[in-house]
């Protein structure tokens, strides 16, 4: 007999109208309590596109890492209140002794279109790399969550081709290549419970990619980083849902970065769906995955992998 789904909760609603790029799903609460041990400040940075909100996360102690972190959202909908971005920083900050600086990047639609997303980022990594260097910020890493971690693997490949390379990635269950790669059999049977609003049907995934390219055909590597050359990155973590309509994208990505050298460690959340770490209360699941993504920025194995 298989496992049911560990279903959490409570999960983002669904919301056909487009949300502004300040609107929060979890404004009711407003943003959960964090670790009384970090502090935040909000502050903006200018980029090509214009100015770009950035919540810095602060430790008590000196920092041993400085991480970009970007919230998922399907490239259109997301913001720094969220769990995925408020509280994946500050947990990752109290756990790891990090300094996380989280994005506000802009959000495709109403005109905004790729590359613009990945240009706000890319000018956040410039800026942590100048405001937080190695001597003073510890070992510098960018990450994020489904279509934030594909904007964080594609600054890292920018990084890495402009000589501004990080020393670690950190990807949650990340959408990283279009067609997506199917599921398994098995798995599929086992998600049929799951409800329609935590999946991410191939409809879902084509209207994502429309939405944020402009098109669903010759893609710009960088757009979905899948496709992009993965040689030279640094050691990379992955955390992955099992009952994930995108989970074979992560699995992927994994084996393409240890085809190329590049060392990768992973990480499956049991039983859970997509966006297990957007999710309030977090279910135990995500602080396993918030314990692997914080150990992996200050240790990883090299060629240590393990895929399904």
């Amino acid at each position: 007999m298989t496992s049911r789904p560990h279903l959490p909760e409570t999960s983002p609603r669904s919301d056909s109208r487009q949300p502004t790029r300040r609107e929060s799903e979890h404004d009711d609460a407003g943003p959960p309590a964090i670790p009384g041990s970090v502090t935040t400040e909000d502050l903006l940075v200018e980029g090509p596109h214009g100015t770009i909100p950035l919540r810095v996360y602060t430790p008590a102690t000196r920092p041993a890492a400085t991480l970009l972190w970007m919230h998922g959202g399907g490239f259109s909908r997301g913001t720094l209140d969220w769990p995925e971005a408020h509280m994946v920083s500050a947990e990752l900050a109290a756990r790891a002794s990090a300094r996380v600086v989280s994005v506000d990047y802009r959000l495709a639609g109403a005109g905004i279109l790729f590359p613009v997303p990945l240009d706000d980022v890319y000018a956040a990594w410039e800026w942590l790399t100048s405001a937080f260097p190695r001597s003073e910020g510890g070992i510098h890493a960018v990450g994020g969550a489904s279509a934030g971690a594909a904007l964080a693997l594609g600054c890292a490949i920018r990084g890495r081709d402009e000589s501004l390379p990080a020393d670690r990635v950190l990807l949650a269950y990340p959408f990283a290549h279009y067609p997506n790669p199917a599921l398994d059999s098995a798995t599929v049977r086992d998600m049929e419970a799951i409800p329609g609003i935590l999946r991410c049907p191939p409809a879902s995934i084509e209207e994502m990619v429309a939405g944020y390219v402009g098109r669903i055909t010759d893609l710009p590597p960088l757009a979905l980083p899948g496709a992009a050359r993965l040689d030279g990155l640094p050691p990379t973590a992955i955390a992955l849902s099992e009952y994930d309509d995108l989970r074979p994208s992560g699995e992927l990505l994994g084996r393409q970065l240890t085809s190329v050298g590049v060392p990768v460690s992973l990480h499956v959340a049991a039983r859970m769906p997509h966006g297990h770490l957007n999710h309030w209360p977090s279910p135990p699941e995500a602080s396993a995955s918030l314990d692997f993504l914080g150990a992996s920025l200050s240790s990883l194995p090299a060629g240590r992998a393990t895929f399904a």
